[in-house]
């Protein structure tokens, strides 16, 4: 079980960090904003108090004292949440042994949880339906996470490589 977690954590970690430097490479070429984690620290910190969905979206809803520090911090953890779900169903093997397959399948697949949950919530609509240019943003989306793939892929191989 530690070894799950430690690998969870660690392969998570990596392939979000990716997906953040990925984020700044877009900024710097072609001016896209990068994500506004406190607003998804927000979402998050409105999460207990029984508030799922902001319907006029989630900017216009009270600001959380800590929550880009929240956003941070959760956008890692959702990181490490499907590393750890990309282990349960692969196996530990998988990290000994990774395959792009099934990372790209977690990440392709884990587009669905910002389609369905996380925008929705946060008044953005179903797969960005309410964002100013819904395809563009969709197709930001399925690239992300492919590269939240390759991050997976690559910071498994990486630590089969340390050994």
């Amino acid at each position: 079980m530690l070894e799950f977690i430690y690998l969870s954590v660690l392969i998570g970690g990596g392939a979000t960090a990716l997906l953040d430097i990925w984020a700044r490479l877009l900024k710097a070429a072609f001016g896209l904003p990068t994500p506004n984690w406190g607003l998804v620290g927000r979402w998050f910190a409105y999460l207990p108090r029984g508030r799922l969905v902001h319907g006029g979206g989630i900017a216009r809803s009270a600001a959380v004292p800590g929550e880009l520090l929240v956003g941070w911090i959760m956008h890692y953890v959702v990181g490490m949440v499907f590393a750890a779900a990309l282990l349960a169903i692969w196996g530990l093997g998988w990290a000994r042994a990774p395959s792009f397959n099934a990372a790209l399948i977690v990440g392709l697949v884990t587009v669905g949880a910002g389609w369905f949950i996380l925008q929705p919530g946060m008044g953005a609509g179903i797969a960005c339906s309410k964002a100013a240019n819904p395809a563009r943003a969709r197709m930001l989306n399925i690239a992300g996470h492919v590269v939240f793939a390759i991050g997976l892929y690559g910071t498994a191989l990486l630590v089969n490589w340390q050994g």
